[in-house]
Formats: C-alpha cells, structure tokens, sequence
C-alpha cells in the first residue's frame, strides 16, 4: 500500500495565511514562508497554498509568490487560485511549483484540463473541488436519478454551479487531471471531522488520488479520512496553523493505527 500523505493548506489572502470556517470568517494566521519552513521541520509531505482571492477579483495568481516559495522551500507544492490559461500553469510551474490547482476555471473551460494535462503532464493537473451538500427538497426531488447529494460552488465558494460533484470528478479525471482536492464547504473549518460520506463516494468512483480536505480537527477525523473515507491524502489547516497539532503527531498516530504513511 502506498503511503498516505499529511498535506498542510495555506490560503493566502493580500499576501497572509488566512483561514476561516466554511469559508468566511476569515482570520489571521501567518506569514507563509514562516508557516511553510515550519511544515517542511514536521515532515509534512507536501504543501498546498490557494490564492483563495483571485478569482472573485478576477486576477491571476502571484508568480512571485511561487518563485519566493520555491527558492525557499525543499518540498513539493501546489499552487492555485486565479490560473485561467496554459500560460498561467506554464509560469508557475517554470517559477518552481510542483503541481497547479485549477477550480473555477476549470468549470468555465473544463477543456484546460485536457489541454493541460497533454501540455504538462497529469501528475502536474490537480482539479480542486469545492463541494456542499444539496438542500433537503433539491435531494428528496432528485433522488430518483443519478444526481448525488453534492453540488459544486466556484469562486471560493460564493457561486452555485449546479454541477454534481461526484460526475464533475469523475469527468475531470477523464479529462486527464492527475489528483483531486475534494473539500467539504459543511465541514470546512468546524474541526468536526472529514465528510466522510462525500469523499467515499468520490474515492470509489475515481482511479486517480483524492485528497480529503475540510473538518479535521482529532487524529481520530484523519485516520477516518484515510480508511472510511478512502482518501489518498489528507490536508488540513486550521489543526496545524494554530498549534492544535503537529504534522509529525499526526503521522505518528496514524503509523501506530496501521496506515503507511512516509517516516518523520
């Protein structure tokens, strides 16, 4: 079995790590090459940062961030928020990023996924999912098709797209993206646990890796994340940004649960 992977998400707002729940509230957490050479000190297999702004103010993201990270930092990371274009994957991944991640732009032109993917590569394509749950009527009306209980959001959260996150998983895949970063706007932020039901449902349906993102909060919510939620990775914010835990605690205890996970 491969190892499962810890993967610490810095959402980056006027040039700060932010974090709110269910994505607003938003506060304070650090500067992010401070936080950054923290997690590469825990072992943290990978980093994500989200330029969670730049596609509610229609703007691409920094490519000076992605050259300061890369020149700082000796772990692989992703970065998104913003990328509309090949150029824009061609930048950052020429300023040192490791992988990009496409959401709203991806919804608006799902073909820059293809495109990208024969462009750069898969492993290079991570399709970010923004998923919540379908209010009670909309679920109990579409029941009887094939619809599940999810609809994807776009632009940080603040769009309806009335696509049905299991299906646009499944089609991003087929498009050639080579991971998906699945978060659950219900539980993002709440520390409550993972949506376990959301990401089992994506995991069983896709043959690439899904990252499982929104709701920890207990070693206990990623081990479940791992193995009912049958999630590759897991990635997490607010446990690690304010101290709750550290990334080697929670490999740790995952390691003494019986899930591989790469030594600290």
């Amino acid at each position: 079995m491969l190892a499962r992977r810890i993967i610490p998400c810095l959402d980056i707002k006027e040039g700060r790590v932010v974090k709110g729940t269910s994505f607003v509230n938003l506060r304070d957490a650090g500067d992010p090459l401070e936080l950054a050479q923290r997690y590469n000190e825990q072992s943290a297999d990978e980093l994500v940062f989200l330029d969670i702004a730049a596609s509610s103010e229609n703007r691409g993201t920094t490519i000076e961030l992605a050259t300061r990270l890369a020149r700082e930092l000796f772990i692989p990371f992703t970065i998104g928020g913003g990328i509309s274009t090949l150029d824009d994957i061609h930048a950052l991944v020429t300023a040192g990023a490791d992988k990009v991640s496409v959401n709203s732009s991806a919804i608006r032109n799902p073909n820059l996924i293809t495109e990208g993917a024969r462009r750069f590569g898969s492993q290079c394509i991570v399709v970010a999912i923004d998923a919540r749950k379908r209010d009670l009527k909309t679920q109990q009306h579409q029941s009887a098709g094939k619809i599940s209980k999810w609809e994807v959001f776009s632009h940080g959260g603040s769009r309806s797209t009335g696509l049905d996150a299991v299906a646009w998983a499944s089609e991003m895949e087929s498009r050639g993206a080579g991971e998906i970063l699945l978060t659950s706007m219900d539980a993002d932020g709440h520390q409550d646990g993972f949506e376990l039901e959301l990401t089992a449902a994506i995991s069983g349906t896709l043959n690439i890796p899904v990252i499982a993102s929104g709701g920890g909060g207990t070693f206990e919510h990623f081990r479940d994340a791992l193995t009912i939620g049958k999630a590759d990775a897991v990635l997490a914010a607010s446990v690690f940004h304010y101290g709750k835990y550290t990334v080697s605690q929670v490999k740790e205890y995952l390691s003494e649960n019986s899930i591989p996970v790469r030594k600290v």
